[in-house]
């Protein structure tokens, strides 16, 4: 199987470590590990090795589901993996709405074919005659990230049910990564609620602040669920133990605390990045999450051009649209510390009056 380079990934791996400051980090702000209970004894497998049954069945309650249709992970992104490499094989088709995460892309074009049904800007409204129109026999799957990475587009009830029908009658999965759902005001109800042909994949990295316990999951039917569990078993075999129970304790007694600051947090500095959106003239729509997916200021070419020369010359790194078929737009983080965020801005406001002065 060949498969090509993340390109985001690639792109970090080069500048980000000698960078001042990380403006594309694409989760809020990391919490402390001393609000935590770290104390697990001996550090072995998590046994069974899905995951514990009863922080299984706690977030089971979460979709309406039960324990034996969750599956917990190192994180979403292998829940995203193993939920493709569980259902599609060389024969099958999948619909993917772009822009989003590569990994929703390419993973699925590696093991079967797929096709791309495009949002546009500015509102970045989903088209279901689209997906629609893209359905064929051999559909296995309709993939999207709800809200979106990167535009941060919030897809309503409607729009989501309407995709799940389309798959229903496809004989199909809607597969629905809600990696960034919690940091919605009201979130709507996640995707795996609406019936046995949706499955959500979710974790605590992005709207908890908690990227480092990599934990995640997978919410599937049960024949969906025992095959990445199987999967899974050539992978990471269990999820991290210490990961486990400080997640446990995020979704549980800290929830509503830990939330309602991250949303407020969010916020706040979604208000800074509005401020510097409307000051340099720049086009977004305003995102559900901490990405926003801006154009790229006039006097450069494309976003890889903007956001090369920002690194060269300011030491600020941000992602460029390129990486997401969107060579005029950029992505920014705003999920940092405030104070990181505001010299980060201040920075990339210097480096576009440079270059249009």
């Amino acid at each position: 199987m060949e498969i090509p380079p993340f390109e985001l990934e690639r792109w970090f791996d080069e500048y980000e470590p000698d960078a001042d400051v990380m403006l594309a980090e694409s989760g809020v702000r990391s919490l402390s590990a001393d609000r935590f209970d770290l104390d697990v004894g001996a550090l072995g497998y998590v046994i069974p090795t899905d995951g514990d049954p009863a922080f299984r069945r706690e977030i089971a309650e979460r979709y309406d589901r039960t324990a034996e249709e969750v599956v917990l992970t190192c994180g979403t992104q292998e829940a995203d993996y193993l939920t493709f490499t569980s259902l599609l094989e060389k024969d099958d088709h999948a619909v993917v709405v772009t822009p989003t995460y590569q990994s929703l892309q390419t993973v699925p074009e590696t093991i079967g074919s797929v096709t791309t049904v495009a949002t546009e800007p500015p509102n970045w409204e989903l088209r279901v005659d689209a997906v629609a129109e893209a359905i064929r026999p051999e559909t296995r799957a309709v993939i999207f990230t709800n809200p979106s990475n990167p535009t941060g587009k919030y897809y309503d009830p409607d729009a989501v049910g309407a995709l799940y029908d389309l798959a229903v009658d496809a004989d199909a999965y809607l597969v629905v990564d809600e990696v960034y759902r919690m940091l919605a005001e009201d979130p709507y109800e996640p995707a795996a609620a609406l019936g046995p042909r949706a499955i959500s994949t979710a974790g605590v990295s992005k709207s908890y602040g908690l990227a480092g316990a990599r934990v995640g999951w997978t919410v599937a039917a049960p024949d969906i669920a025992d095959r990445v569990r199987e999967w899974k078993d050539y992978t990471t075999i269990s999820p991290p133990k210490l990961g486990q129970h400080v997640a446990r304790q995020a979704l549980g007694e800290q929830e509503a605390e830990i939330i309602d600051a991250n949303r407020a947090h969010a916020r706040s500095n979604r208000e800074r990045v509005a401020a510097f959106v409307d000051e340099y003239g720049l086009e977004w729509y305003e995102p559900t999450g901490v990405n926003a997916f801006p154009t790229v200021p006039d006097g450069f070419e494309t976003g890889e051009e903007f956001c090369r020369t920002l690194y060269e010359e300011e030491s600020v790194v941000l992602a460029p649209g390129d990486v997401f078929g969107h060579p005029d737009r950029f992505r920014i983080g705003f999920g940092l510390p405030t104070d990181e965020l505001t010299e980060g801005l201040e920075r990339v406001g210097r480096h576009i009056e440079r270059r249009q002065s």
